[in-house]
């Protein structure tokens, strides 16, 4: 019973000191305001109010006295004292928005990977193509694969009766390349710009849109041209090897060049069906590599702003591709293995995959800075960033060196989709 009490004691004291520190707050901000009387009082009741606090007065007086005070402050208060409701969230709001601007810019900042230069370790976005409609998820499978997976239906349907056809531009390589770039909404409400793409059903067309960074190639592969196999080249080098096989292409009246897929389909069947899965979401740590230097095999986010090969055609975005050189090192390339000064790199598991073409990693390819017979030297204060999925990532074998002011951090965690990706970054 006596901790009964005692607890309702302390509990008090608590409430008093809160409201004294919200008194002396409307009287600095607000004193030259008020009207002498208004003045006076506010000032005669928080004293005696903390005098009953230093005189360990009882919590009946106690709250007598907080009564009394909150009387006058509800007068005096103005828009300290009482808070409206649209205040106080206005309030939260601002304060939860600092607080995460300060998280973000100090210690960790989420990151959404856009494409596939790091694929396997991490995906961009990626199709999951489907043969026949019976292939395709319910509603319910639509629903469950949206929140676990960011999955984003794309259906076409035939507008006539005959073989669906990718047209094609370009001669000695085959280019697919969409028809036109079109506004667009992002998760249905923020404004972006899609690529648009069309199919060809007897010299008509069928258009559908996907996002700018999604890899459209992949999903023909997928949908027309796929094998058991997974393979290690990307979908484009895939489908110009389709397209260099006899009687693969056609030449309509007008001279246009189209990639027969064979499936051919009546009007107001399905051309063409896949789902859009949304890249690896990521939490970055940006505090490490302000006490410690980046290592070689780490996951590795920098800006662009400063590497001119990005920045001219891209702006200042963040990338994150895969640390192989730091200053001073050598760099060449043989045999799809990476050599960091004269040995074959090590530090992470995808070095050794991407050696033995393993687990779905393609090997490393030489272009570029990184041609055959090459030996590249990372320049102090500099690191050198390539791709896991060396033949469909632009990386440092384009555009050259990260400086290192540019420099990030590593990724810690993959927050979402809900794959097998997800927990620890690797």
């Amino acid at each position: 019973m006596f901790g009964f009490f005692a607890s309702q004691e302390k509990k008090m004291r608590e409430n008093a000191a809160n409201w004294l520190e919200l008194a002396d707050k409307v009287w600095n901000f607000r004193r030259d305001r008020l009207s002498e009387k208004d003045a006076a009082e506010l000032r005669l009741k928080r004293d005696e109010l903390r005098t009953q606090l230093d005189e360990r007065a009882d919590a009946a007086k106690l709250k007598l006295g907080i009564e009394q005070l909150e009387e006058i402050l509800r007068r005096t208060g103005g828009a300290i004292y009482p808070k409206s409701a649209l205040v106080e969230n206005v309030e939260f709001f601002l304060v939860a928005a600092l607080v995460i601007l300060g998280i973000r810019t100090y210690f960790v900042q989420p990151f959404k990977i856009p494409t596939n230069s790091m694929w396997p370790t991490y995906n961009g976005m990626t199709p999951e193509a489907f043969r026949s409609p019976s292939d395709e998820p319910g509603l319910a499978a639509k629903v469950v694969r949206f929140v676990a997976f960011g999955a984003l239906t794309r259906r076409v349907d035939s507008p006539a009766d005959g073989e669906v056809l990718i047209p094609l531009t370009g001669s000695s390589e085959q280019a697919w390349v969409p028809s036109a770039n079109v506004p667009g909404k992002s998760w249905l409400i923020f404004p972006t710009t899609l690529k648009e793409y069309t199919l060809y059903v007897d010299g008509k067309p069928a258009r559908l849109t996907v996002p700018m960074d999604f890899d459209f190639e992949w999903a023909v592969r997928d949908a027309f041209f796929s094998s058991d196999q997974p393979s290690r080249e990307s979908a484009r080098t895939d489908l110009a090897r389709v397209a260099a096989k006899p009687d693969a292409l056609i030449k309509d009246a007008e001279g246009r060049i189209f990639l027969r897929t064979g499936k051919q389909v009546k009007r107001g069947e399905r051309a063409m069906a896949f789902d859009i899965l949304t890249g690896d979401q990521l939490f970055v740590d940006r505090m490490s590599y302000h006490f410690t230097r980046p290592n070689v095999g780490s996951g590795f986010v920098f800006r662009t702003g400063n590497i001119e090969g990005i920045s001219s055609v891209f702006g200042d975005q963040y990338y994150i591709k895969r640390l192989v050189g730091t200053p001073g090192d050598t760099l060449t390339l043989k045999d799809h293995t990476l050599f960091r000064n004269n040995a074959p790199i090590t530090g992470s598991e995808a070095f050794d995959k991407n050696a033995r073409q393993a687990d779905r990693y393609p090997g490393y390819r030489n272009s570029g800075h990184l041609s055959v017979g090459s030996v590249l030297t990372v320049p102090a204060h500099h690191y050198f960033a390539m791709g896991d999925n060396s033949p469909n990532s632009a990386d440092g074998r384009e555009w050259g060196f990260v400086p290192g002011k540019d420099v990030v951090g590593r990724p810690m965690v993959v927050y979402y989709p809900f794959t097998k990706h997800f927990g620890p970054a690797r």
